[in-house]
């Protein structure tokens, strides 16, 4: 179960670059959530599957993210949830866990990478299926702040990989580095925006998460419709840090 109040959804909306005239994501009034709040409320049950010895979290990278909306989210209230492992795949050098969280308003599903954890002869998995045919037609850049990994933990992610510098440097990164599922909401917010859609109009959001992003560095977010969706993909300093990116309004 997560409680949650109004400050937290518009925290969460500001976090991920809403604006004082967005006043149906930032005030009470008349307000909307972001579909892709539910994959800041679904986090709890990675961080417990990591708790339960399923991976070790220290060594565990996020790297891949959906969401099904079901129903728009309240503007407060109480959620009850049910995660689970999924799917366990077995990449030979590596291991995919699929962690997935239930509820009656979303299904989302974090894909978990784990470094020298394969090998043991398991299924495989699907495979990754490219977008590079897709023509983006649309490019917004938006800015980063050195403060919004800071920021964006207060929704709930609190990994110190995010704030603290010597856990960042220990993972080989020369800063605390911003959160994937931030980089993930910018880009949900933008994509609408180019498409002349409602942000909290979401109905299915998936990305892989292929680059780390640093708070401050500047992102490009990229898009176009192609057969039953919007493609985009979102890059920072010329690299791709967000792929095979599919957003379906509704």
């Amino acid at each position: 179960m997560s409680t949650y109040d109004a400050n937290k959804v518009i925290l969460y909306a500001l976090a991920v670059g809403a604006t004082a005239s967005d006043l149906d994501l930032v005030y009470e009034r008349d307000l909307r959530v972001l579909p892709t709040f539910g994959c800041a409320l679904g986090l709890w049950a990675v961080e417990s599957a990591g708790r339960l010895g399923a991976y070790d979290p220290r060594s565990s990278l996020h790297v891949a993210q959906k969401i099904q909306v079901h129903q728009p989210l309240p503007a407060s209230g109480s959620i009850e949830m049910h995660g689970r492992i999924a799917n366990v795949f077995d990449k030979g050098k590596a291991a995919l866990v699929e962690v997935e969280v239930t509820s009656g308003f979303f299904t989302a599903t974090y894909t978990i990478f784990l470094p020298k954890m394969g090998g043991w002869g398991g299924d495989r998995g699907p495979s990754t299926t490219s977008t590079t045919d897709v023509a983006f037609t649309y490019a917004t850049e938006t800015g980063t702040t050195p403060e919004l990994a800071a920021l964006y933990r207060l929704t709930g992610d609190l990994h110190p990989v995010h704030i603290d510098p010597e856990v960042a440097s220990t993972n080989g990164f020369p800063r605390p580095i911003l959160h994937g599922l931030c980089t993930l909401g910018i880009s949900a917010r933008i994509v609408a925006r180019q498409h002349d859609i409602h942000p909290a109009e979401l109905r299915y959001l998936e990305a892989r998460l292929t680059s780390p992003v640093l708070p401050g560095d500047s992102l490009t977010v990229e898009s176009g419709t192609h057969n039953d969706g919007i493609y985009f993909q979102t890059l920072s300093k010329g690299t791709v840090v967000l792929g095979n990116g599919k957003a379906v309004f509704g």
